[in-house]
């Protein structure tokens, strides 16, 4: 049986935040779509191409009479170089772009208080993030939290992936669906996190037990590091358990982003 670690008494303090004040862009088709569908997301422009007009205009105007009624966005026609001279060098855009205010998230305790009452529906579980910095891997994160129904991704505020348009774009329309925390301090969330009622479970390469074996069958903050690095010493030891996923040889690791998605499925998807 496997026996918990006591939270450490703290409680992490959490208020609804945005990643910042300053409006940045999101491009590509199912990131805009998604802002645009999104009541919760202050949109101020919105460049729109021949090409992507022609295929998405009807539902773009569907969209912004829905989510934003009176007189609201009104779409500006550009060319691709246009529209690729507003955004970051190599973005992919196809033809869309909008320039939106940063969501505000809800709080860690709000957050875990929602997870709590949906638990007869779906089992409540947050991806905890340990300084996982590229915005392509934290993308396709939300994206496998948003397709198995984890309820949130959780990141330090310090060395990790801030709210963009890349990110955006990776997460194809999850970053609208799943919230995206950044806290001040993993070990005190974590702790949070236990105190609220759910298990810590680290991923490890050298851990003795599959994820299959070990997963304690609890509302569950499921805990990735970094690439290479892997969970740093104070985000393993504030983790009720460690766990492995199994590959066979020659690969002996996953990508951060791929080792979430086969968690989730595990922890998420089998149910």
């Amino acid at each position: 049986m496997i026996k918990r670690k006591p939270p450490n008494g703290r409680r992490a303090k959490q208020r609804p935040t945005a990643a910042a004040e300053e409006p940045y862009w999101l491009f590509g088709v199912h990131a805009v779509l998604a802002a645009l569908a999104n009541p919760r997301r202050r949109c101020h422009r919105l460049l729109l191409g021949a090409e992507a007009a022609h295929s998405h205009g009807k539902r773009i105007q569907g969209l912004l009479a829905a989510a934003r009624p009176g007189p609201g966005l009104t779409p500006e026609r550009a060319s691709g170089d246009d529209i690729a001279r507003a955004l970051p060098d190599g973005a992919v855009h196809q033809g869309l772009a909008v320039l939106a205010a940063p969501l505000v998230q809800p709080s860690l305790d709000a957050l875990m208080t929602a997870a709590r009452t949906r638990e007869k529906v779906i089992r409540p579980v947050l991806v905890v993030l340990d300084q996982v910095t590229d915005p392509h891997n934290v993308g396709a994160i939300l994206r496998s939290a948003a397709a198995f129904g984890a309820a949130a991704v959780v990141a330090p505020k310090r060395h990790a992936a801030a709210e963009s348009g890349t990110l955006a774009k990776a997460a194809s329309g999850a970053f609208e669906h799943v919230a995206y925390i950044q806290v001040a301090n993993l070990a005190r969330a974590l702790a949070a996190m236990k105190a609220a009622g759910f298990w810590s479970l680290g991923l490890a390469g050298e851990a003795a037990h599959t994820l299959a074996e070990a997963d304690p069958g609890t509302p569950l903050a499921l805990v990735l590091g970094a690439e290479g690095r892997g969970l740093r010493r104070l985000t393993r030891e504030a983790c009720d358990v460690l766990a492995r996923l199994p590959t066979r040889a020659p690969i002996d690791s996953l990508n951060v982003s791929n080792a979430a998605a086969v968690a989730l499925y595990q922890v998420l998807g089998c149910a």
